[in-house]
């Protein structure tokens, strides 16, 4: 643990995957690292990325529901779902209407069949694998919610909109999915993450710009108490902080904010500096921030 521990928000560019994008921040802050939510290759747009032992909070992160701009194109279907596959189905471009009448179908708890070509495992083998190989991939439908569905434009055949979803959600289905409702096929073209729970695109550094990264370490005790799933509790005695920074619990600390799930807690001293990060269920420090360094007296 240490205090290269962070959480930042980064906008990935499109045409690297997300795991490359994190290579900048490997280089520039801490080799540990991981984010919160895997982007396509083709995608880009809001990165949650956690340094160091702020890497144990991904859960936290990765099960926030999420916000899209998509850009479907109608008339053909790809085998990936995205740019970058081959054309595999083609059909009449539907007009305006069909589409808006199709939507609304589309929104609420829906139950929705990943792409083949994707992430998760099929007998512990990755699904894009083995469909790579030519193998046939049955991908079991998972439950998922659609919160909104807002068509913004639709030209020469492509529909921009805003979509609001759930975790474990994959846009790339819903265009292929929204394609076939209207009577025609249809695939992504283009995707932007513009925000994750109650985090925005617009506050996103670019992972290259090494100033503005070093700069947004410093908003990590800031984002965490945006997230209202954390615990916030303040640590008063002075000897508690050395406690704590030696990486035991507290013994005794003031409640600011409670939260109903009760699985982390955010540990400030007096002066409202973030100290600790800790797993209340196991009772255990995760992640040390600013961990107390003054000596005591007397």
């Amino acid at each position: 643990m240490g205090t290269n521990a962070s959480i930042l928000l980064i906008n990935k560019k499109p045409g690297i995957t997300s795991f490359s994008s994190l290579n900048d921040i490997k280089r520039t802050i801490e080799a540990k690292v991981g984010h919160a939510g895997t982007l396509d290759k083709f995608a880009q747009g809001l990165l949650i990325v956690l340094t160091g032992s702020m890497t144990r909070l991904n859960v936290l992160f990765s099960s926030m529901d999420k916000t899209y701009r998509a850009q479907i194109a109608f008339g053909s279907e790809t085998d990936t779902l995205d740019p970058e596959g081959q054309v595999i189905a083609v059909a009449d471009v539907p007009g305006y209407e069909q589409i808006q009448k199709s939507i609304p179908s589309f929104i609420g708890s829906l139950e929705q069949q990943p792409p083949q070509y994707s992430a998760l495992h099929i007998n512990g083998k990755r699904a894009s694998d083995l469909a790579r190989r030519g193998h046939e991939v049955q991908m079991a439908k998972r439950p998922i919610t659609v919160y909104s569905f807002e068509p913004v434009s639709y030209e020469q055949g492509i529909l921009v909109a805003d979509i609001h979803v759930s975790k474990g959600t994959y846009i790339r289905s819903l265009a292929r999915d929204l394609g076939l409702a209207a009577g025609s096929r249809a695939h992504l073209v283009g995707l932007t993450r513009t925000a994750i729970g109650p985090f925005h695109l617009s506050e996103a550094v670019d992972a290259k710009q090494r100033e503005s990264l070093l700069a947004s370490m410093g908003q990590t005790d800031a984002l965490l108490k945006r997230v209202a799933s954390v615990s916030i509790f303040e640590v008063e005695d002075e000897q508690e902080l050395f406690r704590l920074a030696n990486g035991s619990f507290p013994r005794a600390v003031k409640v600011i904010r409670q939260s109903d799930e009760e699985t982390y807690g955010a540990l400030y001293s007096t002066d409202g500096v973030l100290r600790a990060v800790a797993d209340m269920k196991e009772g255990r420090i995760i992640a040390q921030i600013h961990p107390y360094r003054k000596e005591i007296v007397g």
